[in-house]
């Protein structure tokens, strides 16, 4: 007769497996709270005790930490001298091991939690068991996951056991299932030991793309186990074709710019940097400002808004080429119109407020760059001001507007702002006055030549660019301040009348 241990500190689907084993002839062997469940449910039991012949002691802490046990788990079935050893001892073999881990993770992510409590959460039976039978999963079946119990009894009903193909994947559950129970324990005790950290990261495969930045380069896309929001790693892709490397590139540039607003807000993006952005009391005002701003970049791009997605914001969007729009919803009407359009990439994205810090990580060659995310908002005040002009009501608007955007502009950034959208946004070049010409040669194409506000992720080495700014119609200017020529740039801005707002906060986005 076949024998499985069953101890599981998840219980979900417990009796009905439990059950199942038995109606095909197994006995089920069991601990503690398991033994008491399947014993109320009506399941015959045998306990670890009657095995391993020696009482569970230190409250339970020793149970299934026995010869008895892990010869039973662990003693190839091929191998007469094996066989043999268990007859000699008296062991009988257990051809199947059923156990899930207590609950670590939930236990230290409870408030007020202690290290007592959270030391005897950790399980020591419930590895060793599981990686006895993963290493002999040529014979014994390791379940670690209540999801996998369909499976596994539909090919005992069937077969008399699990397959071998079965086991071997069961196998590699288990031990992915103790690393990270481990990666956890090992985290934990190191920061309370005041031990320089170790990162250990989970991510789950969620899909193969096609290619990477370019067709040449293999690439695969990972997610988080816990889902967070503002993320594109648990987003709701409602149509459209497959997401690739550059997609989601951009398609998380593009969030990391929506979750900095709360009023209604639409931007879009293009390679990574706003093109287009706009503030509005409605988001169909927000959006129409957002496209307005440059109607020649949004080609090909991503637009994002932090509110629902009407019809009439789909209808205005149906005849440019964009990539994917990306909402927290989008009404009925809204995704008949944007169905259209099947290339198209829809996707339903939580943007729940959350002042949680969030991790980025950037590889290097042989080594990974970790920081927080960039979430930090600084409420300009006039106070702030370092120059005889200061400030009027709408510019305090379009200076804050200006601020919350270029931090998202890759450096050397510039963004050009009036009566809360963009109109000029110079990016990535290797001097700053550069960026500031490309954004305000834009600013002027588009007709706008007066009452104009700058905003400047870092500070301006120079004065030159004030000079610049001045030129193309710039009445405010934002930028964090600290170069060692900040009074060369003040007292130029006093001369040619433009008020200036020292932040003392940089925003480099690299």
């Amino acid at each position: 007769m076949k024998r499985a241990l069953l101890s599981v500190s998840d219980k979900e689907g417990l009796v009905e497996f439990a059950r199942g084993l038995a109606a095909c002839g197994w006995e089920i062997i069991s601990t503690g709270g398991t033994r008491k469940v399947l014993e109320e449910a009506g399941v015959a039991t045998i306990g670890i005790s009657d095995v391993t012949g020696f009482p569970e002691i230190c409250d339970g802490r020793v149970k299934t930490l026995h010869p008895k046990v892990h010869g039973a788990l662990l003693a190839r079935r091929d191998d007469p001298a094996h066989m043999e050893t268990l007859k000699e001892n008296g062991i009988e073999l257990i051809d199947l091991v059923c156990v899930n881990l207590y609950p670590f993770a939930r236990t230290i992510a409870k408030p007020g939690v202690t290290m007592e409590e959270a030391v005897e959460n950790i399980d020591i039976g419930g590895p060793s068991m599981l990686r006895s039978a993963a290493k002999n999963w040529k014979d014994v079946t390791v379940v670690c996951d209540p999801a996998d119990y369909p499976r596994v009894l539909e090919e005992i009903r069937t077969g008399g056991d699990t397959l071998p193909q079965t086991r071997l994947e069961l196998c590699a559950k288990a031990y992915t299932h103790t690393a990270e129970y481990d990666c956890r324990i090992s985290t934990y005790m190191r920061a309370q030991a005041g031990l320089p950290g170790r990162l250990f990261l989970e991510f789950e495969h969620r899909q193969s793309l096609r290619y990477g930045e370019n067709p040449h380069q293999a690439a695969e896309f990972y997610a988080g186990l816990d889902p967070v929001p503002y993320s594109l790693a648990s987003a709701r892709q409602i149509q459209g074709k497959e997401l690739s490397y550059n997609n989601i590139q951009d398609a998380n540039a593009a969030l990391c710019v929506v979750r900095d607003f709360k009023d209604p807000f639409c931007v879009a993006l293009k390679h990574m940097n706003p093109c287009g952005a706009a503030v509005g009391k409605t988001i169909r005002e927000a959006w129409q400002a957002a496209y307005e701003a440059d109607k020649v970049s949004i080609y090909g791009g991503i637009v994002a808004l932090n509110r629902t997605l009407d019809a009439e914001i789909a209808a205005a969007m149906k005849p440019i080429f964009l990539e994917i729009v990306i909402a927290p919803a989008y009404t009925p009407e809204a995704l008949e119109i944007l169905s259209s359009k099947k290339n198209l990439r829809v996707l339903e994205v939580d943007m729940t407020p959350s002042s949680e810090p969030v991790p980025q990580y950037v590889g290097v060659t042989g080594g990974l760059l970790v920081q927080q995310l960039d979430t930090q908002i600084e409420t300009l005040n006039p106070a702030q001001c370092v120059t005889k002009v200061k400030p009027e009501t709408a510019q305090m608007a379009d200076l804050q507007f200006g601020w919350n955007i270029v931090k998202h502009v890759k450096s050397n950034a510039i963004a050009v702002v009036r009566d809360g959208h963009t109109i000029g946004i110079g990016a990535g070049q290797t001097n700053r006055v550069g960026s500031a010409h490309i954004a305000l040669e834009q600013a002027r194409e588009a007709g706008f030549t007066e009452g104009l506000v700058l905003a400047s992720d870092g500070f301006l080495p120079f004065a030159d660019t004030v000079e610049l700014a001045a030129s193309y119609g710039v009445s405010a200017i934002v930028q964090p301040g600290g170069s060692i020529r900040d009074e060369e740039s003040i007292e130029k801005a006093d001369e040619l009348g433009i008020c200036m707002i020292f932040t003392g906060v940089r925003h480099f986005k690299h």
